[in-house]
């Protein structure tokens, strides 16, 4: 044999593994880097926080068939704020899920190529994937949970929520765990797994509702009468977080002690407590003024000391 005829076998032996092998290798990076691209700037994308024209059209709708009303300026921040925290969130999620099953695509392809057998890769990465899911399974929940809460929208940042073992503002939310603080400045780590319920006190619209007691004997007619046009009076000169008009539902609760009058009116998201602070004080010292009749006298006393 011929030193060209040896040079002959060992270029056609050897022509796959230097020539075609590298450059199908090569390929398969290529296309999933181009489709890595051009997938993340489409989540990107759609993902991006919209104009502040847009975010105005998505607020007129969101407030149609309330009381017109002008939204702060920090409440819309507080809105701008969540929504780029989901968008940003979800965007995450999908990006880093598409780098995943890219870069698993990518291994698979290049271990074809080498002439691998690929079957056992995959018959132990689903064992592995099996044990990995029941050991971690506390991890997968919250994981799922937080990826339904984000798309479900079913609180944000800002909000005043309930989730059972913890009742605050959301200040953190995240695929694993959500954060919040209580009014004491706890500040709360709960595990999206564990939550069983989400109370949102601060999504569209809250009510502001007053209980106010009088006593037995006390004319209940002149009392409705005088608590609701005191609590008229204490939201005309400042009305920003009120979205609807004063109702005065009447007795709420009777005892041998007092009598419960109940009055409510809409406010705007987390608005609520303020205003139910301020009618208390103005419908309590107006009872004092018109001699209605309170439960304990040492009040009647306490509020005509504090008016003085």
């Amino acid at each position: 044999m011929t030193i060209q005829n040896l040079a002959f076998e060992w270029t056609e032996t050897n022509r796959e593994w230097i020539i075609e092998n590298p450059i199908r290798i090569v390929a398969y990076i290529l296309v999933a880097l181009i489709v890595r691209f051009a997938i993340h700037r489409t989540i990107d994308r759609a993902t991006r926080p919209r104009s502040r024209d847009g975010e105005k059209s998505r607020g007129a709708t969101l407030m149609r068939g309330l009381r017109p009303k002008t939204v702060t300026t920090e409440r819309s921040a507080q809105i701008a704020a969540r929504r780029a925290q989901r968008a940003a969130t979800i965007g995450s999620v999908l990006k880093s899920t598409v780098s995943i099953v890219l870069l698993v695509w990518v291994v698979l392809s290049v271990l074809s190529v080498l002439g691998v057998n690929i079957a056992p890769f995959i018959a132990s990465a689903g064992i592995v994937g099996l044990a990995i899911g029941f050991g971690a399974q506390n991890l997968v929940r919250d994981f799922v949970t937080g990826v339904f809460m984000l798309l479900e929208d079913q609180y944000g940042v800002g909000d005043i929520v309930d989730l059972g073992e913890a009742i605050g503002e959301v200040e953190t939310v995240g695929l694993r765990v959500t954060t919040l603080r209580d009014i004491d400045g706890t500040l709360w780590y709960v595990r999206n797994g564990e939550i069983a319920r989400v109370g949102n006190m601060s999504q569209e619209f809250a009510v502001a509702r007053v209980d106010t007691p009088v006593a037995p004997g006390a004319d209940i007619d002149k009392a409705q009468q005088v608590a609701a046009e005191a609590a008229r009076r204490a939201v005309e000169d400042d009305d920003t977080d009120i979205l609807g008009a004063i109702e005065m539902l009447g007795v709420q609760e009777v005892s041998s002690e007092q009598i419960v009058l109940r009055l409510t009116v809409k406010t705007k998201p987390n608005g609520q407590w303020a205003v139910q602070r301020r009618l208390r004080r103005a419908i309590l010292q107006a009872f004092v003024e018109n001699n209605i009749a309170l439960p304990y006298s040492r009040w009647g006393s306490l509020l005509e000391t504090a008016g003085t």
